[in-house]
């Protein structure tokens, strides 16, 4: 169909454009699944959206109303009152994750979030996100200088210089730990739910997947909660003035760590 509707008006075809399909120049299965999920994303949002009303709400509507007002009230509380300028993006990631791992629940599918390449690139845009909220909030120079921490006075310039090694160190793994984490439990969810089974097939395949279906669904939530709250609180550290809220946010994000 691709020869005749397309390469044939360039005198072509895709073998000598791209050479014969191989296993090697194919394209991965968790770049079409995540390009699916992106489709998905949309598609489910204007499906639960609906035609909007405040009278007469659809239970789509309210859902959507629900999901919004929570995670705008986490993104507000996290971040700050002037937090909720960066709803958009958490938003975003918070659907995208969430569809993302449900669908390795749907036949004929799989989670793109049991990839490590998808969690990775998730954990970059996260990355790059927070670093660029963080200097158009402070600056350029101002952003590089928060990495000290509270100003010391002058003979205390080793300590200084300790605390800005550690801090950037440990903003540098950020898009590590973020897609590790994500992938890691996301990939284990998948492998195991397929090893049990697989114990005694047919019946295992029948029947097991029917008790194991809550316990993925909640994985699912839990890693996009996961997530969504870190890189809420990764914008909340870089976007902060106040040192009190640091602490706060940072607090956060070792409990959440500690739980995921």
């Amino acid at each position: 169909m691709w020869n005749k509707l397309v390469f044939s008006h360039f005198g072509t075809t895709a073998e000598k454009a791209f050479g014969s399909y191989t296993v090697e120049n194919a394209i991965p299965w968790y770049t079409i699944m995540f390009v699916i999920a992106c489709l998905l994303t949309f598609f489910l949002v204007w499906l639960f959206k609906g035609k909007l009303s405040e009278d007469d709400p659809t239970h789509g509507q309210l859902t959507l109303e629900a999901g919004f007002l929570t995670l705008k009230d986490m993104v507000v509380n996290v971040i700050g009152e002037d937090g909720f300028k960066y709803f958009p993006v958490v938003a975003t990631f918070g659907v995208l994750i969430l569809v993302s791992n449900l669908m390795g629940m749907v036949p004929l599918f799989l989670a793109p979030t049991g990839s490590v390449n998808v969690t990775f690139a998730l954990g970059i845009t996260s990355f790059v996100y927070f670093n660029y909220a963080g200097i158009r909030e402070n600056g350029l120079w101002g952003y590089i200088a928060h990495f000290a921490g509270p100003k010391l006075p002058w003979y205390m310039i080793p300590i200084t210089a300790l605390i800005f090694g550690i801090e950037i160190v440990s903003t540098s793994i950020r898009p590590l730990t973020l897609g590790v984490r994500l992938f890691a439990n996301m990939f284990a969810d998948e492998q195991i739910s397929s090893q049990i089974a697989n114990l005694a097939p047919p019946y295992t395949q029948i029947l097991v997947p029917i008790f194991l279906m809550p316990l993925a669904v909640f994985v699912a939530f839990v890693q996009t909660l996961v997530f969504t709250l870190l890189s809420m609180i990764y914008i909340s550290l870089v976007v902060s003035h106040d040192h009190g809220h640091e602490e706060h946010a940072d607090a956060h994000g070792e409990t959440a760590a500690a739980h995921a």
